[in-house]
């Protein structure tokens, strides 16, 4: 079951991502332009199609390369073009897949290790280089694709044209509002926090104990498993508080106490090259007392009854006093789908405690208590929620469906106009295919243009 979910997750955040043994004897199996495309990585992808369907026939195959000449022809261009990608940014994708997956073990390194027969640096090692070919190729492909736009005609044009039969069934939906309150700490708490890590600090200057080894035991985050190192990083990539003490210290040096909205930090600088740093932390995040909690879900109850009574709107509202760094605070409080892009959720999308809030709501705009819930990183808030359309279950129309209906037409002339730009460059792009794949029909307008080597 575990390597099902590392399988999907992996596929789900990048196909080249791959940690799938290989069990073939590599060789070229196409170029474009100075491109390589290797036997292994058709193979680990098909391996990992077959994990997660055993019923996948053996011309997938096909499919997949297709996809990867593809995708090494975006690199190409990409190259050509000049696009650069940089350190920081593949080392902070890397340490997010890879923080996901611990995620899944339970932040257990060793487990993480015995499963790969890697450590976590040889395993950032092996798919570095993948990895940025594939941030090249997702950012040649926005730049090709950015100004793919459809009109209201548009819509109705391509709508048009899908047959009745074909139209899809739209289970009820709803769309959903919040406001979102981050509890404060209190200042005995806070100033608990100052002094763990001032007792900290005056170890290390001491030399009773190691930078390292205290982010290890102390550090409230994820890089504490590595000794609180954040990696590589140019301007703009902390948090200006966060920012401004980091490159303020010479290498070497140790701030004193930071506080951002993550917390208190203390940060050593270890490295600069040019305006990049290489930072280590230690976070301690300031307990949140009973006391704490029940104000903020007093303050958001003051709201709500504002909103009620009609002495404020709910957007203002949200602008007002909700927490800016949550995605919905930018959209008017409304949420965001992650699992289709939109703001429509399907009743089953919805975490628990926003379904039962919703649950007992009979008319739209109507809001709910306050109530706790816990962020991805365990952080505790409240919010309050607002349900702001409901639609019954309905086959697809103009009137309940339009954005839905434009992001599909979208697609479908983006798809059109990639096909087509993909057309334009192979035919001025070196591409060789190994007669291995001769029997592939989909790859033939990729032979068309074939130089043989």
């Amino acid at each position: 079951m575990m390597k099902k979910v590392l399988f999907a997750l992996v596929l789900l955040h990048a196909a080249v991502f791959s940690f799938a043994q290989k069990a073939v004897i590599d060789k070229v199996v196409a170029l474009v332009g100075g491109e390589v495309i290797l036997l292994s990585e058709v193979e680990e992808q098909f391996a990992l199609l077959k994990a997660q369907r055993p019923n996948a026939p053996a011309e997938a195959r096909c499919e997949i390369l297709e996809a990867l000449l593809s995708s090494k022809l975006l690199v190409n261009q990409a190259k050509l073009d000049s696009l650069e990608v940089t350190e920081a940014e593949v080392e902070d994708q890397l340490n997010a897949r890879i923080e996901r997956i611990l995620s899944y073990m339970n932040g257990d390194i060793s487990q993480f290790e015995d499963y790969y027969g890697q450590t976590i640096t040889e395993v950032k090692d092996q798919f570095r280089e993948d990895l940025r070919s594939q941030i090249l190729s997702d950012r040649m492909r926005s730049q090709v694709l950015g100004g793919v736009t459809v009109t209201p005609s548009e819509v109705k044009s391509f709508f048009s044209l899908i047959p009745r039969d074909s139209l899809p069934y739209f289970n009820a939906e709803v769309e959903v509002g919040e406001i979102v309150c981050k509890p404060l700490v209190n200042a005995t708490e806070r100033q608990k926090a100052i002094d763990k890590l001032e007792a900290l600090r005056a170890q290390i200057t001491s030399g009773q104990a190691t930078f390292e080894a205290l982010a290890q035991r102390f550090s409230d985050d994820g890089s504490a498993r590595i000794g609180g190192d954040l990696g590589w990083a140019k301007r703009g990539k902390f948090v200006p508080e966060f920012e401004a003490a980091a490159y303020s210290l010479e290498p070497g040096d140790i701030s004193p106490v930071v506080e951002t909205e993550f917390g208190f930090h203390l940060i050593q600088l270890l490295e600069r090259r040019g305006n990049s740093i290489h930072v280590r932390h230690i976070l301690v995040r300031p307990d949140i007392t009973n006391e704490d909690l029940e104000l903020t879900s007093r303050l958001l109850d003051s709201i709500r009854l504002l909103i009620v009574n009609d002495s404020i709107s709910f957007s203002i509202a949200v602008k007002r006093f909700g927490n800016k760094d949550v995605q919905s605070y930018s959209n008017d409080g409304r949420m965001m789908n992650p699992a289709s892009g939109n703001t429509f959720y399907e009743i089953g999308d919805l975490d628990p405690d926003v379904y039962f809030a919703l649950d007992t709501m009979k008319r739209i705009g109507q809001l709910s208590a306050p109530f706790e819930f816990k962020d991805p990183t365990g952080e505790t808030f409240y919010r309050i929620i607002q349900l702001q359309s409901r639609s019954t279950p309905h086959r697809a129309n103009l009137k309940e469906d339009y954005s839905k209906i434009r992001d599909a037409a979208i697609q479908s002339k983006q798809s059109e106009y990639l096909v087509n730009w993909v057309t334009e460059r192979i035919n001025g792009t070196y591409v060789f295919i190994d007669p291995m794949y001769n029997g592939c029909e989909i790859l033939a307008i990729w032979r068309k243009s074939q130089v043989k080597p």
